[in-house]
């Protein structure tokens, strides 16, 4: 049998077989593994350039190019960030310069990436607003349906063929249902009526009913066959304070994320308070609340499993409601196992004091997802929670991601009301 050698590195006790010794120095795989990882950092270090793909760029349409560019991977570059998001670039975009993405997105279809030109039109809508009416016909043609909301200021000639397509196209009538959701005028809702009335035959192969597809888009049918908006126009970005000296005027308007007085009925944990906001918000001013401060409350631990109901007094104060049924598949919450770190970043929290678009955030795959008001920005299906007293869809007012508030946070908390029952509600979906 060979002699094995002791491995050279200080302080290790492997012994190898002098074959290894011979290939690596002297010492064994695992030494020799590090060393060399090391020498490769090493190198990096001392060979890595700053590369700046922006600098002496001002054109906004360019830069929104670079940034909708997949950067290739080089250990041996480092790229400088813009110093303005994505969002902050295409909202200072002229009406010109909107077109000119618009353009740059169609081209890119044309050539085959999908992905990216969907990228830009859903930023073009969800930040600005913008209408993309013009490039329909042209993702009809690619058969790009998804998501629906850029189809939202379709024309009737883009409307008639969907409705006409959505009869006979199997394979992409789910997504053309959620396109004539967005659209969403009479004669969309007529049509959605229609089906409720009389289903079609190929209703049975969908996994909801046609009319549920509109919840996507923020309305639903009332039980006459009108058309009931389960949103609030006006949004506002939830972001951090860059001055935190201004904290306490914010905080009159605006507060998140605190201690609530009173404790989950579930796992004893204390409540947490997500939004505390004045009701005169402009968010808020179609709810025509009759108190001063919307406050909702919820329980982060057992939230994420069912919806939470809270009921408001003649002040607006919270309370649990009698209407909570805890779900059989709840665990046992170990109270000590979660953390409350998410409380420290809620006196740094504020709403924006300009309003964003209605649609900001609300498709879920761009980067932006705390708001109150606008649009709700699903990870999954649309989830409104039914009023426990009166039935109804309730009213979405925000939405609080839980990655904008801890490292390695995931998931979205969902906030609603019922103006006429007093009653809140939170909902949670994993990201």
């Amino acid at each position: 049998m060979t002699e094995k050698v002791p491995c050279q590195s200080e302080g290790c006790a492997a012994m190898i077989l002098p074959s290894t010794a011979a290939k690596t120095g002297g010492y064994c795989m695992p030494c020799y593994q590090e060393q060399e990882r090391r020498k490769r950092e090493a190198y990096i270090q001392q060979h890595r350039k700053t590369v700046n793909l922006y600098e002496g760029l001002n054109d906004p349409v360019e830069i929104l190019k670079i940034m909708h560019s997949p950067l290739q991977y080089d250990p041996l570059i480092k790229y400088t960030p813009y110093p303005r998001s994505k969002e902050q670039v295409y909202a200072s975009l002229s009406p010109s310069e909107a077109e000119s993405m618009a353009a740059y997105a169609s081209h890119l279809l044309v050539s085959g990436d999908e992905d990216t030109s969907r990228d830009i039109l859903s930023s073009l809508v969800s930040f600005r607003n913008e209408s993309i009416a013009g490039c329909l016909p042209l993702l009809l043609e690619h058969e790009l349906y998804y998501p629906g909301i850029l189809y939202k200021d379709a024309g009737p000639d883009v409307r008639d063929r969907l409705l006409d397509q959505v009869e006979w196209d199997d394979e992409n009538r789910n997504f053309i249902l959620l396109a004539l959701a967005w659209i969403g005028d009479e004669q969309v809702v007529r049509r959605f009526q229609e089906w409720r009335m009389k289903p079609p035959e190929w209703a049975e192969h969908l996994y909801v009913v046609p009319a549920l597809y509109a919840r996507e888009a923020g309305w639903e049918l009332s039980d006459s066959g009108q058309r009931r908006n389960l949103v609030q126009g006006s949004s506002y970005a939830v972001e951090k304070m860059e001055d935190q000296r201004d904290s306490t005027v914010q905080q009159m308007f605006s507060g998140f994320l605190r201690h609530a007085a009173a404790a989950c009925s579930w796992c004893s944990g204390k409540l947490t308070r997500l939004i505390d906001v004045d009701t005169t918000h402009t968010a808020l001013a179609r709810l025509n609340l009759s108190w001063e401060r919307l406050q909702v409350d919820t329980c982060v631990n057992c939230g994420c499993y069912g919806v939470i109901y809270m009921e408001l007094d003649g002040d607006g104060a919270p309370s649990w409601s009698a209407y909570n049924r805890k779900p059989d598949y709840l665990p046992d919450i170990e109270l000590e196992e979660y953390s409350r770190e998410y409380l420290l970043v809620g006196p740094q929290l504020m709403l924006s004091s300009i309003p964003r678009s209605a649609y900001y955030a609300a498709v879920w795959e761009l980067d932006s997802h705390s708001k109150f008001g606008g649009y709700p920005g699903w990870v999954q299906d649309a989830g409104y929670p039914n009023c426990p007293c009166c039935g109804r869809s309730m009213l979405f007012i925000g939405q609080l991601d839980w990655s904008d508030l801890e490292d390695y946070g995931e998931g979205i908390y969902y906030m609603f009301i019922c103006p006429k029952d007093r009653i809140t509600a939170t909902t949670y979906q994993q990201s």
